[in-house]
């Protein structure tokens, strides 16, 4: 009785296969055939390696929300050279309210010759090249965060050569934390001062003539620093052409959180809008020459993750190609020999003969090709005798 079921069981899982065997001898090989299969097999093995290639690759995805956190301080690195003598000049922070100056004890006064070397010169153009392509191109934007931490610095190079000049410039460098408000980093002459209504800078002291706030601007980046991102500011260089050139900045901070598969870190992008304009009083353009930069905190936050294709989407889409191309090649095949079966038979009957010789003539050559290329032919030859009785 068992191996009775086992049999049934077995005809039953027989009579439900959905893939049919034809035996060796009923398969007829061609030429042509074996032409479509190398065609198919090239096809499928140069996608294959494109989807594994695409498999391989990563995409960043952008989402948004509302940054919660206020209580936090916000970090400015700073890295700028100002073409004037560092007792001449003086840097420091205001927030919204004007009422705190923040503490700029973290930057350092280094006095520099303004020119830079020829190294640092082709340091700049890279760097400024890569900015222009940046503002062409944003998706170079994920690059540049999937590569962080992986490429080189791009902090300015130390000089190659000593220079013999004497000191004409201030490096301002270092770091400094202020709330997260609206707030004005500035650059202006003299020190400044606490002052019961806000503060000042000593500029009495100083010639007007000496005042010029050329300046190049190495680095400036809000958070986490992170090696490899280039930032939108990083590379400008101003020339003043006049003592009471005033440059504006104006900067809108998002807060951003990174996650790739090589960092995680919370940072802050940045975008800027520039404005430069000579302080005259007496035509109405009044202010203060310097380097101003305003920053407003954008109340979104923005999360960059690295993502992956699944290993699961992979095999699908293989699966696919795969089938996909056999089966697409095989009705290919099958239409292209059918139509050249008919276009063969065609030609072989002439044009001489009557129309009523050429169609018994063509019924017959259609029979005899159809009893050479197919080994069931006896349905097919009753089903041609039967049009070939018609025509005649």
């Amino acid at each position: 009785m068992r191996r009775l079921n086992r049999k049934k069981t077995l005809n039953l899982m027989k009579e439900l296969d959905a893939f049919p065997k034809v035996p060796e001898s009923y398969v007829e090989t061609s030429a042509s055939g074996g032409t479509v299969s190398l065609i198919a097999f090239t096809t499928i093995a140069f996608l294959t390696i494109m989807e594994f290639t695409v498999y391989r690759d990563t995409w960043m995805k952008y989402e948004y929300e509302v940054d919660k956190d206020f209580t936090s301080k916000l970090r400015i690195n700073i890295d700028i050279t100002v073409a004037m003598r560092c007792q001449y000049v003086g840097a420091d922070v205001l927030d919204l309210a004007e009422t705190m100056v923040a503490s700029a004890d973290g930057l350092i006064y280094e006095p520099v010759v303004f020119d830079l070397s020829p190294q640092q010169k082709e340091w700049q153009r890279m760097l400024q090249l890569i900015q222009s392509r940046l503002q062409e191109e944003h998706s170079l934007q994920d690059v540049i965060f999937k590569s962080a931490f992986k490429s080189a610095s791009t902090a300015l190079p130390p000089r190659e050569d000593n220079s013999l000049e004497s000191p004409d410039a201030c490096r301002i460098h270092g770091h400094l934390y202020v709330n997260k408000v609206a707030g004005n980093f500035h650059i202006t002459v003299g020190k400044a001062i606490p002052h019961p209504r806000g503060h000042a800078h000593l500029a009495a002291l100083v010639s007007h003539e000496s005042y010029n706030f050329s300046h190049r601007i190495d680095h400036l980046s809000f958070g986490e620093l992170i090696p490899g991102i280039i930032n939108p500011l990083d590379g400008t260089e101003k020339i003043a052409s006049d003592h009471n050139q005033m440059f504006q900045y104006f900067i809108t901070v998002v807060p951003t959180k990174l996650h790739t598969y090589k960092i995680s870190a919370e940072t802050h992008q940045f975008s800027v809008t520039e404005r430069e304009r000579v302080i005259n009083h007496a035509a109405g353009s009044h202010g203060v020459s310097g380097i101003f930069m305003k920053y407003d905190i954008s109340s979104l936050m923005v999360t960059v993750t690295e993502e992956h294709m699944p290993f699961w989407q992979f095999l699908v889409r293989l699966c696919g190609i795969i089938g996909g191309i056999f089966s697409t090649t095989g009705i290919l095949h099958g239409f292209g020999r059918f139509v050249a079966e008919v276009i063969f038979c065609r030609f072989r009957l002439g044009s001489y003969r009557s129309p009523s010789v050429r169609k018994t003539a063509f019924f017959d050559r259609c029979y005899s090709c159809v009893k050479v290329g197919d080994k069931n032919s006896e349905l097919l030859q009753s089903r041609t005798l039967g049009l070939g009785a018609w025509g005649a």
